[in-house]
């Protein structure tokens, strides 16, 4: 059985509240949007959301997986066609071309899929000249981070903030130093172990429920209007 750490979170929903606590100061801001990572980090960013009466939208974001060691990420793509490399990984394990190729097409028709399912009938926010909080329900090796920060400033914004419950300290803090702001995370515990291992509950967030999440999230702000 998976370790679990017991002084980490309940479930994804708890990180959640004790991230929006950590970004009390941009509640009720007109010019902020959460994009949250599917699919866990929607429910994270669902309270965020919540919490600081802002709009929430997801950022396709896809991990490109070593194969036989999916887990362990050389990579990362994005929507607007942004790929970003861990080239430590990559040279470590001596992955050959063909491999990160077919790993990428693999991950581009995933990316196609889950567009189609989390956005069926509306557009994703302009976000030129706002400020953007990207959420995730952790920061392990930063690698699909990166890759959301990259698709998210050719956007345009004025502010990037990433934010995640949990972190490995020495990527919350290269992350950071890539953005407009510090990155905010609740924990950064040494050693990392893993994002898992800091929630009891962290099986796996469906498609079902993201759409969901992102469906109350618009109710709860046309209601506050």
């Amino acid at each position: 059985m998976a370790r679990t750490i017991v002084n980490g979170f309940n479930d994804r929903e708890e990180g959640g509240r004790a991230l929006a606590a950590r970004l009390a100061d941009y509640k009720d801001r007109a010019d902020t949007v959460v994009l949250a990572l599917p699919r866990g980090g929607v429910p994270v960013g669902f309270e965020v959301s919540k919490a600081l009466n802002l709009p929430l939208d997801v950022l396709l974001v896809r991990k490109l997986g070593v194969p036989g060691q999916e887990e362990l990420a050389f990579g990362a793509i994005s929507s607007g066609d942004i790929t970003v490399f861990n080239e430590s990984i990559v040279n470590a394990l001596k992955i050959p071309d063909s491999m990160i190729s077919k790993v990428i097409e693999k991950e581009k028709a995933e990316l196609k899929r889950r567009e189609n399912i989390y956005r069926p009938n509306r557009s994703a926010y302009d976000l030129g000249d706002r400020t953007v909080i990207i959420v995730d329900d952790g920061l392990a090796t930063g690698a699909t981070m990166r890759a959301a920060v990259a698709a998210v400033r050719s956007l345009g914004p004025r502010q990037i903030v990433v934010a995640a419950p949990v972190a490995s300290k020495h990527n919350c803090q290269q992350i950071g130093e890539k953005t407009d702001d510090l990155c905010v995370c609740v924990m950064t515990p040494e050693p990392f172990y893993g994002v898992g291992k800091w929630y009891r509950d962290f099986g796996q967030t469906s498609d079902e429920e993201v759409c969901r999440l992102l469906e109350e999230s618009e109710n709860l702000l046309a209601k506050v209007v």
